[in-house]
């Protein structure tokens, strides 16, 4: 009996350790499953990326926080008051954009040849979602996005994003007025709600001036808003060899005359597969169309579009945030004033949800991410390390956040920044520096970057 109960349990370990044998090249292909999920080319999408690609461990973990990212500051420093500038999350595209698209779909669909499987695909199993209708709309995959980051700020800042003071009135929420930010703003707020089951309503404010101050700046719309010169580097890129290589290859990959792939299908195509994956997380055939060679110089074409209309390429871009600027120091010296003199501070945290054209002006204003030779048409090969790169900082659900901290140092309190929850050191500073020293660093910009003079139109020549 002892013999065959022995027995029985070596079959079962056999049967089992062999079932661990046979499981392990499924569970590796699962995890190759979930890899290859991901595009090969989603870290070039520039302003169309998931804000995961910026932070992967999200991946694993959507409400994770690295709390090592505060480690320059002592641990007895308490927060004080915290200021957040975030894009709006995930959006559809535009309808300028959709429209390109469908004609590129109806051009493949008609008289693509090419015998690829994924070709194949495209032609006869993708389904044309997208609409002129949805025009920039926040998509579900957006209102997540906000949701998450508010709830994992509370984690990263838990006595000033706390439930306390969301009841106490102490966040305040402004929002530009697009219904993309209106609507994550409000997703924001939902997850906090959610997180500390708050029925109270939580009001927000719409103001343009602040989060759209690019459209209040005549200067601006005039010098390069409306100034079809003012995009002259990036429109030869778009004309050039590195671009005319990207649409042969398409074409040849889908088997279409040359002159048939002109730079709106090559950007409609990469506008396909870069939605796909964050809209649906879906790896499209779309994204089939190009390498990685090809992505590094759509890529490029995305940031000259960005550098010279939003960032170093004419100072206006930046200038254009002075008000923005001028609003993030007030609030910080009003939260220093009260730190100072034991009084309560008003605001302990300030929320406004823009756009990436409000985020990328003003952290060229404070003079991040700038690259010791300009951007330009004719040095692409060269500037393959550069540190201008959207795809890195304004992917959707991009936030500046600034966090003032009291450290017991003789009544001196510094600052921390993050860049999409990543520490951010300005320029020439040390880590979490003294807020004096930080404010005595941009002091010249706080008297001459004033928003009525830097926009004013110059008097026309009679």
């Amino acid at each position: 009996m002892g013999r065959i109960y022995l027995t029985c349990i070596l079959y079962t370990l056999y049967a089992f350790l062999g079932a661990i044998i046979c499981c392990r090249p499924m569970l590796k292909d699962a995890r190759a499953t979930v890899t290859s999920s991901i595009p090969t080319i989603a870290r070039y999408f520039t302003t169309k990326g998931r804000y995961e690609e910026v932070n992967p461990h999200l991946i694993g973990d959507i409400y994770a926080v690295n709390t090592s990212v505060l480690q320059a500051l002592s641990p007895g420093c308490r927060e004080m008051h915290l200021s957040a500038i975030i894009r709006h999350g995930t959006r559809y595209p535009t309808s300028k954009n959709v429209e390109k698209m469908q004609r590129l779909y109806n051009l493949i669909v008609h008289k693509a040849s090419g015998n690829a499987i994924w070709v194949r695909e495209i032609k006869e199993k993708f389904v044309m979602r997208y609409t002129e209708d949805m025009d920039g709309r926040l998509a579900d995959k957006g209102v997540l996005d906000h949701k998450h980051l508010a709830v994992r700020l509370s984690k990263l800042f838990p006595s000033l994003v706390s439930r306390e003071k969301l009841r106490g009135g102490k966040i305040s929420f402004v929002t530009s007025s697009k219904h993309r930010c209106v609507n994550s703003t409000l997703a924001f707020k939902r997850g906090l709600t959610d997180l500390w089951s708050v029925e109270e309503e939580v009001k927000h404010t719409v103001n343009n001036t602040l989060m759209r101050f690019f459209d209040e700046c005549p200067r601006f719309v005039k010098e390069v808003d409306e100034n079809p010169g003012s995009m002259a580097e990036r429109d030869k890129f778009e004309l050039g060899p590195e671009m005319q290589r990207v649409g042969e290859k398409m074409a040849d990959r889908l088997g279409l005359p040359y002159n048939l792939i002109n730079a709106d299908m090559t950007q409609a195509a990469f506008h396909f597969c870069a939605y796909e994956f964050a809209l649906n997380t879906v790896n499209s055939p779309w994204c089939r169309l190009f390498d990685e060679v090809d992505a590094q110089v759509m890529e490029y074409l995305n940031d000259l579009k960005q550098y010279w209309k939003r960032g170093y390429g004419h100072q206006i871009n930046s200038q254009s945030s002075c008000i923005l600027f001028h609003d993030l120091f007030s609030r910080l010296d009003k939260a220093a004033e009260a730190s100072k003199s034991g009084g309560p501070i008003s605001v302990a945290v300030s929320v406004q949800v823009g756009h990436a054209e409000t985020l990328l002006p003003l952290l060229t204003l404070l003079g991040l991410f700038k690259d010791e030779v300009r951007l330009t048409a004719a040095n692409f090969a060269a500037q393959g390390g550069r540190s201008f790169r959207t795809s890195r900082t304004l992917p959707y659900a991009a936030n500046l956040v600034v966090a003032l901290y009291d450290c017991d140092e003789g009544g001196e309190l510094r600052v921390q920044a993050l860049l999409n929850e990543e520490p951010l050191t300005f320029p020439g500073m040390e880590a979490a520096p003294l807020y004096r020293v930080l404010r005595q660093h941009y002091l010249p910009l706080l008297k001459s970057c004033v928003f009525e003079e830097v926009c004013r139109l110059a008097p026309q020549r009679k």
